[in-house]
């Protein structure tokens, strides 16, 4: 009875560690992609634009708060609806002096929440959340659209003459939507108006954040209006090529300054971001035996998709060339879709490189919030990026003349 016992017991182990090897070999091939950091800046917590189109702000605004930390200023929550309220009421006036023939959404770009700093200061987010509509988080569903017929209405009247109020009515629409913006508010036992606290809490200049794109239907080392919808105001880039491009970026996180991302997000390499990684993975013919080639040749579209963007294991990516991303603009395939922040450096189990990415979504995937974009990724779907002077190598300063 014992000796039955004690053998039943033997062979339960056994299996049970059969059975462990065999999981543990599927986990390994499943592992994914497996980081290890080797920059990770300073940053404040991940936020959400929820059901909005405010990634711009969003972006831009912890871009300067991590500016802040990099400085020694202190850490402060910034507002992101604030520099929205005065976009919008911009954005407004702009649209009806060219008779409707302008953008007018809730897109944007980084350089407005530099120019409304500039122009109208800032307020902590505990001051001006911009939910006065019964919800909370944000939804700007109903306002986009509402401030949308309001501008359209003003373009269309037939009056031959706007009136001296009309807008009044948009700031009317973005007060009780947002809130009325403060000219004067406490913080921290110390009373200040917007500008007040723009100057002296944080402290920053917004004219030492400069934008750079790479495209070849301008001149590098030249300023241009990227064309894209959402450069309402008609802002100028810099622009560089594109191994330049990846140079900033590089140069500026390595010397602990952090870069505000704008990119394509419609590829489905970007997709696999909830997975916590974007990728551009290329068709895997390199180092393939015969069979393997014909294998995959055979496979229907959709099934190599499929296997394209398992991502069980790191994939091969696809080459970038200056010429890949002037075509893929030149064609629509690249868009002005998203704002971001990339914050560090990490690289991947295979040794390749890749971009530590803070998103606004809140909390949607494994690593909260955050993702890891590949550097293939990065060069072939950035639409710009916005950076302090200070993380742009000397030699490229020169031939911008920064």
């Amino acid at each position: 009875m014992k000796l039955r016992f004690v053998l039943t017991t033997l062979l339960a182990v056994f299996v049970l560690s059969v059975f462990a090897e065999n999981d543990k070999g599927k986990k390994e091939e499943n592992v994914g992609y497996v980081f290890d950091e080797e920059i990770a800046l300073p940053v404040t917590p991940v936020k959400d634009q929820y059901r909005t189109g405010t990634c711009w702000s969003f972006s831009a605004i912890s871009l300067l708060e991590s500016e802040m930390l990099r400085l020694g200023k202190p850490v402060v929550d910034l507002s992101e609806m604030f520099v929205v309220w005065h976009t919008y009421s911009e954005k407004a006036q702009k649209y009806v002096r060219l008779h409707g023939e302008n953008t007018f959404s809730a897109g944007g770009a980084f350089h407005d929440v530099t120019n409304m700093i500039r122009e109208y200061g800032i307020v902590p987010e505990s001051v001006y959340n911009g939910l006065q509509y019964g919800e909370k988080k944000h939804v700007h569903g109903e306002m986009d659209e509402v401030l949308k017929q309001n501008v359209d209405a003003v373009v269309a009247n037939k009056n031959r003459t706007l009136s001296t109020v009309w807008h009044e009515a948009v700031e009317g629409t973005l007060n009780t939507y947002l809130g009325k913006v403060p000219d004067k508010f406490e913080y921290e036992g110390k009373q200040y108006t917007p500008q007040s606290f723009a100057s002296e809490y944080v402290g920053l200049n917004m004219d030492d954040y400069v934008e750079i794109s790479s495209y070849t239907h301008h001149p590098f080392y030249s300023k241009f209006i990227l064309e894209v919808p959402d450069n309402w105001s008609w802002d100028e880039v810099y622009n560089v090529p594109v191994n330049e491009l990846e140079e900033i970026i590089d140069y500026s996180l390595k010397n602990g300054i952090t870069v505000a991302w704008a990119a394509d997000v419609s590829e489905k390499g970007f997709l696999t971001s909830n997975k916590g990684v974007a990728v551009l993975p290329a068709a895997p013919d390199e180092d393939m035996s015969d069979a393997e080639i014909a294998r995959w040749e055979s496979l229907p579209e959709r099934e190599k998709e499929k296997e394209l963007y398992l991502l069980n294991s790191p994939v091969p990516e696809l080459k970038v060339s200056q010429e890949m991303r002037q075509a893929a603009f030149d064609n629509y395939q690249t868009t002005d879709d998203h704002g971001m922040h990339i914050v560090g450096i990490a690289k991947d189990q295979e040794g390749e490189t890749f971009y530590k990415v803070k998103n606004s979504w809140g909390d949607y995937n494994k690593y909260n919030g955050y993702f890891y974009a590949s550097k293939p990724y990065v060069t072939y779907k950035t639409m710009c990026i916005m950076v302090h002077k200070d993380g742009i190598p000397q030699s490229i300063r020169e031939k911008l003349e920064l």
